[in-house]
């Protein structure tokens, strides 16, 4: 015979059980993750341990709400043995999932800056499933160890349930089952609470983690199964409407351009997206002249070369759209899987299409991967060249696609065959991970301290052969390239693992026997590509684009990004930090580059304004999502 609390006392240890593996979870990300949190003092991590504890508290009872019901549910059949089997396996495997989220990103987050969201799911589905296909067995290769950490926390799950179940008899008397009701109500509405965070009018989410640290540790504050279950039910947009008047809106930013009435010139436009070419590894802009781009950094003196250039977000499915199209992902999903991803938009290639434009995408991966083929119908591109088109296996690197080299090679003479004038995208691979390079140049590249470094020398090296090639082709002095990141990679650097740095990418627009010979220091961002070409070559009607011109001298220009459910704005000398609702920060990153000093106080007019900027940007982001006014 048991106590009649037994069963609550059993689960309680359960709980603090669990509670207790997710704080070794957050332990060992920020081991595993230590240099992006370097600054960071033991005591200020044992407090971003305590207040991290209501954010497991939530998912726990979040995640187990079925298995809890169950095992506190007040009838005499909950003691049966096939029950209580049931109610042990029910725990395993859910706490399991949960231990497994948190261990992946262990080695995950280095490439995101953030802690995994639902739409990782999206790439367990149609076309998009190949890619989960390829990259499994690459994680599994490269980080066993996670999987390794995974299994040793499953055996604690178990060994948690073994220690602090009982075998619980009691009398079902009147009495009793009475008394069972009234625990199982109040439990419920302890578990209500617990899942909301407290007592407050909305349940916690990501963004409320910035009441106890600044939006660098928001990672440090969260886990993996909270900000995955917290966003599965995210399917569109919760409108910000900070504005009312439509005329004050637009006049602080729109998104609506007009023709040129300057002669039209029919330049092919050739622009290339470089896998995770961030700007830490290019020596002609990262300020410390150590690099790996030999052949970009002497591309770059001939060219107008941004120095102060950012991507919109931290991956290539928000690269591609944000640089062919002017689309960014300012919201949880990236824009090409969210429910907006079929509203009617522009692009390059449907834009310059109306001039007798011919376009083709080139991809040397799967087709299908990313849905990049998907969405280089949608935006208008007339042919995808992806690994199929290829069609030589013997060139495939045996992880992503065929080598940028041999791939690259092929891009210039396909496109050597088709009409002028013309635009064409090209996206490599090879820096992607797991960073191989040909076994034919090992040893040829330099090495450095982070093993991407090396992928990037050999794209630079295919990048150099590609102009070689393209050189001797009757389009090519006619034709304006524009070569940019699709996102930033892994960082050694603190300045470049902060949220300024780790945005920062080249921007660089080349033609040859041209006047574009400058480095400019205008903040810029891939949504400013699209308008920017359309400028320098006189594109004569009216087109839809969420950046401006980076050429445009009288333009207000600005970069916005989030993560973690935060924007950052970049304007002028300053990034400031907005949650939707306040400002968190406001740095001078070009003299406080580690973003240490917070001037919100000490620069209200700066701070003011940009505020008024971003919420007018964000509100007409969302009205022209919401409403598929893109076009």
């Amino acid at each position: 015979m048991q106590n009649k609390n037994s069963n609550i006392y059993s689960l309680t240890k359960k709980l603090l059980g669990l509670i207790l593996l997710y704080s070794v979870c957050r332990l060992l990300f920020y081991w595993f993750n230590h240099s992006s949190f370097s600054d960071l003092t033991f005591w200020q991590f044992l407090s971003l341990q305590f207040y991290g504890i209501r954010f497991d508290v939530s998912v726990i009872i979040l995640s187990n709400c079925f298995f809890l019901i169950l095992y506190l549910f007040p009838f005499s059949f909950r003691e049966k043995n096939l029950y209580r089997i049931v109610l042990k396996w029910l725990f395993i495997i859910i706490n399991s999932l949960a231990m497994l989220a948190n261990c992946i990103d262990f080695a995950y987050y280095r490439f995101t800056l953030k802690r995994t969201t639902a739409d990782v799911f999206n790439f367990f589905g149609g076309d998009k499933g190949s890619d989960l296909g390829r990259l499994l067995p690459l994680f599994l290769k490269d980080y066993w160890y996670v999987f390794i950490l995974w299994a040793i926390f499953t055996i604690l799950v178990y060994y948690i349930y073994k220690k602090t179940e009982k075998n619980i008899r009691l009398q079902w008397t009147a009495k009793q089952y009475g008394y069972q009701i009234v625990v199982f109500c109040f439990s419920i509405g302890v578990f209500l609470i617990g899942y909301r965070g407290g007592f407050q009018l909305k349940p916690i989410t990501t963004v409320n983690a910035v009441e106890y640290t600044s939006v660098k540790y928001i990672p440090l504050v969260v886990n993996t199964p909270f900000t995955i279950l917290k966003t599965l039910d995210v399917v569109g947009i919760d409108p910000k409407i900070y504005y009312t008047d439509e005329k004050e809106l637009h006049k602080l930013y729109s998104p609506y351009h007009k023709g040129k009435k300057e002669p039209f010139k029919k330049l092919n436009v050739f622009v290339i997206a470089l896998e995770s070419f961030s700007k830490e590894y290019i020596g002609g802009l990262n300020g410390r002249k150590i690099g790996y781009t030999p052949f970009l950094d002497s591309l770059m003196k001939e060219s107008y070369t941004c120095t102060n250039a950012f991507s919109d977000g931290k991956k290539s499915i928000e690269g591609i759209p944000a640089i062919v199209a002017s689309i960014p992902t300012w919201s949880d999903e990236p824009y090409i899987f969210s429910q907006y991803g079929s509203n009617q938009i522009n692009s390059l290639a449907s834009l310059l299409k109306k001039q007798g434009y011919y376009s083709a995408f080139f991809h040397g991966g799967d087709n299908g991967t990313m849905g990049f083929d998907v969405f280089a119908g949608f935006a208008g591109y007339d042919n995808y060249y992806g690994r199929s088109e290829y069609n030589n296996e013997k060139d495939y690197d045996g992880n992503w696609g065929i080598w940028d080299e041999e791939f690259l090679q092929y891009t210039a003479n396909t496109i050597n065959t088709k009409s002028q004038p013309f635009f064409a995208t090209l996206f490599t691979l090879t820096s992607h991970h797991p960073y191989n390079v040909p076994d034919k140049y090992k040893g040829k590249f330099k090495d450095g301290p982070l093993e991407i470094e090396k992928s990037i020398s050999y794209t630079d090296y295919a990048l150099r052969k590609f102009f070689e090639t393209a050189k001797k082709m009757p389009w090519y002095n006619n034709t304006l390239f524009v070569l940019s990141a699709d996102h930033t990679g892994i960082s050694e650097d603190a300045y470049f693992n902060n949220r300024v740095g780790n945005y920062s990418i080249p921007i660089i627009y080349y033609m040859s026997n041209s006047n574009l010979k400058k480095f400019d220091s205008t903040t810029t961002q891939h949504i400013d590509i699209m308008p920017s070409v359309l400028d320098y070559i006189n594109y004569p009607e009216s087109y839809f684009a969420f950046g401006t011109s980076v050429f445009d001298t009288t333009a207000d220009h600005f970069t916005l990004n989030i993560n973690n459910d935060v924007y950052q704005y970049i304007q002028n000398n300053y990034s400031l930090l907005f949650d939707g609702e306040n400002v968190n920060a406001l740095h001078n990153y070009m003299n406080d580059s580690l973003l240490k000093n917070d001037l919100t106080n000490k620069k209200p007019p700066v701070t003011k304004q940009m505020e008024a900027k971003a919420k007018a940007i964000i509100q007409t982001y969302q009205q022209c999502l919401i409403n598929n006014k893109m076009k």
